[in-house]
């Protein structure tokens, strides 16, 4: 399946299944959100993170747009920003981030003191990152991110979790013992099959339950845009 995509630089290009729902592509984004809503509901789970090999293979485009499919097919939706070195879930979202997940984890505020709404639909809460802390996979790997994230699971139909590319930090590959799955994204003509070996057995090692890879950016002879979804 492939689209026609816009290369200019905004929300709108983010979040393209809100801005235009009928496009191809956000009708691909529904069939890559069909495909892990079945693979989830097949193992009882109800939470996954995304990561990818490296930076800027378009893991947070692909969050934010499943995130949003989810909402609008009238699941209870919670998005949080685990990314907490280099944050943007609220800048795609046009959310503050003065507090978020790091002050949660800290016990300066609840919860849900940390949930925003959003203008995309009624359905989706975002916790955004907070301040960047200087020990963000110490944080992570605590107990109260445990704690925070079977509490959210019990309340939300779907919660889903941007992570840091795994090239660089292990924070994807610590998440990942606390949620149901992790999702792989990965970028045509940039990201080596290295990488993503190598992405794939760190999670491994950790006994992530892998749940596919987005294929992201691929061009066509057309400058089309495909987004494809597998196991493997």
């Amino acid at each position: 399946m492939m689209s026609k995509k816009n290369e200019k630089l905004d929300s709108n290009r983010y979040l393209i299944t809100s801005v235009n729902p009928k496009s191809p592509i956000s009708e691909q984004y529904r069939t890559i959100r069909t495909t892990i809503e079945f693979k989830l509901a097949d193992q009882g789970l109800k939470s996954f993170l995304v990561t990818s090999s490296e930076a800027a293979a378009g893991k947070s485009t692909t969050i934010a747009n499943l995130a949003v499919t989810f909402a609008q097919q009238g699941k209870k939706v919670l998005l949080i920003d685990a990314d907490l070195r280099k944050p943007s879930v609220h800048m795609t979202f046009r959310l503050q981030n003065r507090s978020g997940l790091t002050n949660v984890l800290t016990r300066q505020i609840s919860v849900n003191d940390a949930m925003q709404g959003t203008n995309f639909s009624e359905n989706l809460a975002i916790i955004s990152s907070g301040p960047v802390p200087p020990n963000p996979s110490e944080l992570l790997g605590s107990a109260a991110m445990k704690n925070l994230i079977d509490s959210v699971t019990e309340a939300f139909d779907i919660v889903l979790i941007d992570t840091p590319p795994l090239s660089a930090v292990t924070d994807a590959q610590i998440l990942s013992r606390y949620v149901g799955g992790a999702v792989i994204v990965v970028r045509a003509n940039q990201t080596k099959k290295e990488s993503v070996i190598k992405t794939k057995k760190l999670l491994a090692q950790v006994n992530a339950n892998i749940l596919g890879v987005v294929l992201h950016g691929v061009e066509a002879s057309d400058s089309a845009y495909y987004y494809y979804y597998g196991a493997e």
